[in-house]
């Protein structure tokens, strides 16, 4: 006679102490749960809902300044070390993890126009409307010290915009033209110009380093090559570009922001059309900064607010503003991908997380699991009617509001009038143009 025993290793549902967990043997097989998908999209639904209460980005403002902030740079070594120049000449350094600042410099009369740090971050530069470029030691001076710039440059124009070679001791400023500056010479090695418009910003490429782009008024983009002293190319927009920033993970890309309210992706070998065309903002798009991902880039507008879109969407994931805030002008992501730091007309710098509802501070393992099964769950069911309807909705001051309801109007009232147009005229005559192509005027190389 055979008789079958139940035998169970105890080791494998007994608890060795009552604080650990009790375990639960489970059966993968889907022909068991039945109802899976269902209790899945509750659970999704559920992280949805909570992601929306949770996201409180604001986490402090920096006051200090008494006029409005201009420019903003970051330190290249240390994370918690920012800049920011206002347009009564004064320049401010700030340690973020205490959120004061830790030293004021009087260094222009009149705006500080632009700044910018060295690539060892042991020194840093400024340019402003008394026609100077002054360059500052990063540490505070000694006791009895006086606060004086290392070196002063006396130049003939005002220089609107300075951006500081990543590897080697060169800088390049902008004003009349776009002159490119050793540090131990008070002369230019050389001056580039194209066209005879005031230029009011320069950057230069993080990854192909020689490479730099300009924004000058007369509503073009240059990209110059250090190694030849001549500019390369310049691409021609309907309205006037205000900054450019270069992608740090994708040498050939960059984003212009436009008074059109719209942002530009171009990639430099093919400038013929964009890449991508970012529609959000309701006024004039003032600055841009990339994350170090790449992946992403904030914006500042004059519609009092900041927005983060995704490189390859033409619509913003989040928009941040508060009832203070005024004219966004300056905008800065810091290096470690985790805040969003920008400058305004009513003197403050503000100081956002990149991720709305992210949990700042240390995470408990089963917290980390937890947070990713969710986001795997809304990454599942993110195109559900319900679920995308939460997950995209913001609330939008008034005034923005009425201006995206007013601009949607004339949108398609365009459309059909290009509609009709097309309908009553011969075949081929009215030709259909791609959104694309439309803000380009012409590509001069």
């Amino acid at each position: 006679m055979r008789v079958k025993v139940l035998s169970r290793n105890p080791d494998d549902y007994v608890r060795e102490t009552k604080l650990d967990l009790q375990r639960v043997p489970r059966n993968y097989d889907p022909a068991l749960h039945p109802f899976e998908v269902a209790r899945e999209y509750t659970r999704a639904l559920n992280a949805t809902k909570l992601e929306r209460l949770f996201a409180k980005p604001f986490l402090s403002s920096l006051d200090g300044h008494r006029d409005g902030v201009n420019c903003m740079a970051k330190h290249p070594k240390s994370l918690s070390t920012v800049l920011s120049g206002a347009c009564d000449g004064e320049v401010k350094i700030w340690n973020l993890t205490k959120r004061q600042c830790i030293r004021t410099i009087q260094a222009h009369e009149g705006f500080v126009r632009g700044m910018c740090a060295r690539f060892c971050g042991t020194s840093f530069f400024t340019v402003g409307d008394d026609k100077t470029v002054k360059q500052w030691k990063m540490e505070t001076p000694e006791y009895g010290e006086e606060e004086e710039p290392i070196h002063t440059i006396l130049g003939k124009t005002v220089y609107t915009g300075i951006d500081h070679h990543w590897k080697e001791p060169v800088f390049a400023t902008c004003g009349h033209q776009v002159d490119i500056w050793d540090e131990q010479r008070t002369s230019p090695k050389c001056s580039l110009t194209w066209g005879f418009d005031s230029i009011s910003s320069v950057k230069f490429n993080p990854i192909e380093t020689y490479l730099l782009g300009s924004c000058a008024s007369d509503r073009n983009i240059v990209l110059y090559d250090m190694r030849k002293s001549t500019p390369l190319k310049k691409v021609i927009l309907n309205m006037r570009t205000n900054t450019l920033c270069w992608n740090p993970m994708e040498a050939f890309i960059f984003t212009a922001a436009n008074e059109d309210y719209n942002l530009y992706t171009f990639d430099m070998r093919f400038l013929e059309s964009p890449v991508m065309v970012h529609m959000d903002h309701v006024s004039a798009v003032l600055d841009v900064d990339y994350s170090p991902t790449g992946k992403e880039f904030v914006s500042a507008s004059f519609d009092k607010s900041i927005r983060i879109f995704p490189v390859d969407k033409g619509h913003s994931r989040e928009v941040y503003h508060t009832k203070r805030m005024q004219h966004v002008i300056t905008v800065k992501w810091t290096s470690d991908n985790k805040y969003i730091l920008c400058g305004s007309d009513e003197m403050n710098i503000r100081l956002w997380k990149a991720n709305a509802s992210e949990k700042l501070g240390v995470l408990a393992p089963r917290e980390k699991a937890a947070m990713n099964y969710n986001q795997k769950l809304k990454e599942k069911f993110q195109f559900h009617p319900q679920i995308r309807r939460i997950a995209q909705h913001r609330h939008l001051p008034k005034s923005i509001y009425c201006q995206i309801k007013e601009q949607r109007i004339m949108r398609e009232a365009r459309r059909r009038k290009e509609l009709n147009r097309r309908k009553h005229s011969k075949p081929g005559a009215v030709p259909l143009v791609p959104e694309r192509k439309k803000h380009i005027v012409a590509v001069v190389k």
